[in-house]
């Protein structure tokens, strides 16, 4: 499977960079064919322009500024995401990812605005690979803004057809070397086992 890892977190000895490492590793050791989108690593500017904003709805041009990433995620069957959450939603980092890729004609056609249609139908799978410095009942709390975004609005943009995994570290702030150790072997199967 072609599988587009998309990892934001700008510190390289961080435990989400171990993740992300984590993951590509068992990916490629299962077979799978893996573009490793590191997007701090790229340089990836996450802020939308005033003429991008301006010419946003203007399919295909819209897609200019960010073709390459585009063109990625149209290669991809399946994606994964690897990130921390940060004041109990995306980094800025990915968010800006999804405001600037995620765009008409390339995750939903809204040629017709009554009648918004799913454009990322292509693809199979997509998880997410996600720290938490606090504990699950304050995200739960907080309305978990990240995994609605992967698990419910990945969803809406595929027309519901790709399988969604949410693999989630809570609390890890004061968590032990054996359940950080844990975590990452359960991400580590679950790569080998994606599919």
């Amino acid at each position: 499977m072609r599988v587009l890892v998309i990892f934001s977190h700008p510190v390289e000895t961080s435990y989400q960079a171990a993740l992300h490492a984590e993951v590509v590793q068992q990916l490629r050791g299962a077979g799978h064919e893996v573009d490793d989108c590191d997007l701090y690593a790229e340089g990836f500017n996450p802020v939308m322009s005033r003429e991008e904003r301006l010419g946003y709805h203007e399919v295909p041009q819209n897609r200019l500024p960010v073709q390459r990433y585009v063109d990625r995620l149209l290669w991809a069957e399946a994606v994964v995401f690897c990130f921390p959450t940060w004041c109990f939603g995306l980094p800025a980092m990915l968010k800006g990812f999804f405001d600037r890729v995620l765009m008409p004609g390339v995750a939903f056609d809204i040629s017709d605005p009554q009648n918004v249609k799913p454009a990322l139908t292509h693809l199979k799978r997509i998880a997410a690979v996600v720290t938490y410095g606090r504990p699950r009942w304050t995200a739960l709390f907080m309305g978990d803004p990240p995994r609605k975004c992967i698990t419910r609005y990945l969803r809406i943009l595929t027309g519901g057809k790709a399988r969604i995994d949410y693999h989630a570290c809570y609390h890890m702030n004061v968590a032990t070397p054996s359940r950080l150790q844990s975590f990452k072997a359960h991400v580590g199967r679950a790569m080998r086992r994606f599919a």
